[in-house]
């Protein structure tokens, strides 16, 4: 007799064939079925048999469980960082992820307290509404409300966690778009950055440009057209120049006449590229039409429009936040880290990938693991004197995420 599964949920399957990058007919080819088999599925008119269930777990990467769990309420419309143009498999599976991502942070967040929501969201419900001052008034409130003064940003992706944000920066196959923002159906933001590029400068960017959705956007419809699409993407801009090169510290250093080498001299200082440099003095006011097209054509004939100079010379920030809410739970005796592909429903690699954590770290025999013990002078330490914390500079942030107690069910 065939066996059948009765809970089979067909939302899961279309999300993990976005997440994978399936079609219906290379996914029927994998587990020896027909196209119009998964249509039956994906529509509810035929449920799979056990032994299906366990060749799509295969082929998607998930427990056959994980295709049985009801799907929880999904994220809002993502604002996706690049063209509207961009690929529709690649928007797909980039929504998916964060959906996972979504997923993942709030079981997580059943046994710990994420850091409280801090971020000033506007409550515009057109984009003509919203002008170049507003913009800089809400980077300008951004900082002030987390004791940034005028100076560079160390690390803004630890700014986002420590506001309350989810963020992973994960490897897609989807390197034409940078990254994307969405908020959660609990009311928390969500952001996935794109790592294929692996260029810290422009990674940052991305970050303060997700911010700026995120402060902005929340109200606004999902643009319906290239050129309201185009606006959304400018006014992102605009807040992330703004954001990562305040107006009163960043224009101060530039020296007059504006040259490349100048510029180039302030990157390393403030973490953002010449090109985002020179676009943020346009918006300032600081440098006129000639020389903005002057300064553009000789950075293109010197280093070309990929790279430029000293690119190599930073490190890509990395997310923080839900690797150590991995840390506090496998420390406490909760959940551990090879626990969670089981409780997670998800491959090891994307548990990996979404987390944070080392890749192959779920991967490796226990034999290959050592056994480390605490030392009795720290067992008495509460996690915060554990942690060894630095500061920013000309900011008062302190290098640590503040992760509740864990909870004990």
């Amino acid at each position: 007799m065939t066996r059948t599964i009765g809970n089979f949920v067909p939302e899961r399957l279309e999300q993990a064939l976005a997440a994978r990058g399936f079609s219906a007919i290379e996914l029927a080819a994998r587990i020896g079925a027909t196209s119009t088999t998964i249509s039956r599925w994906r529509n509810c008119v035929q449920v799979p048999s056990g032994e299906m269930i366990d060749r799509l777990a295969s082929e998607l990467r998930v427990s056959p469980e994980w295709l049985t769990r009801p799907l929880q309420e999904q994220i809002s419309i993502p604002y996706f960082r690049g063209s509207i143009s961009q690929m529709k498999a690649d928007r797909a599976l980039l929504n998916a992820r964060a959906g996972w991502l979504d997923e993942v942070s709030r079981q997580l967040e059943m046994y710990v307290d994420y850091p409280d929501l801090d971020i000033p969201v506007k409550n515009y419900k057109k984009l003509s509404e919203i002008t170049d001052t507003d913009i800089e008034d809400a980077a300008e409130e951004c900082r002030e409300r987390w004791g940034l003064k005028n100076g560079p940003i160390a690390d803004v992706l630890l700014l986002l966690e420590n506001a309350g944000v989810i963020v992973a920066r994960e490897e897609t196959g989807t390197p034409r778009i940078e990254g994307l923002s969405a908020w959660s159906a609990n009311g928390r933001p969500i952001v996935l950055l794109c790592a294929d590029k692996g260029n810290a400068y422009r990674s940052r960017f991305d970050a303060a440009h997700e911010l700026g959705h995120l402060v902005l956007h929340r109200y606004i419809e999902d643009p319906a057209d290239a050129a309201a699409h185009k606006q959304i993407e400018q006014q992102a801009h605009r807040f992330a120049g703004a954001f990562l090169l305040p107006s009163r510290g960043f224009a101060a250093e530039v020296t007059s006449p504006v040259s490349l080498q100048g510029l180039l001299f302030l990157k390393r200082r403030w973490g953002v590229s010449v090109a985002a440099m020179i676009m943020r003095l346009v918006a300032l006011g600081v440098i006129g039409d000639s020389d903005y097209l002057r300064l553009i054509k000789l950075r293109s004939a010197k280093w070309g429009n990929k790279r430029e100079p000293n690119d190599d010379d930073r490190d890509p920030e990395q997310p923080r936040l839900l690797k150590r809410t991995v840390d506090l739970l496998s420390n406490e005796g909760i959940v551990t880290a090879d626990a969670l592909p089981s409780m997670l429903g998800l491959s090891a690699r994307d548990v990996e990938s979404l987390l944070g954590l080392p890749f192959g770290l779920l991967g490796l025999p226990k034999a290959d693991v050592l056994e480390l013990k605490l030392k009795t002078d720290l067992k008495h330490m509460s996690p915060d004197e554990q942690v060894v914390s630095g500061t920013y500079s000309e900011q008062t942030l302190s290098n640590v995420i503040d992760l509740g107690a864990a909870r004990k069910s």
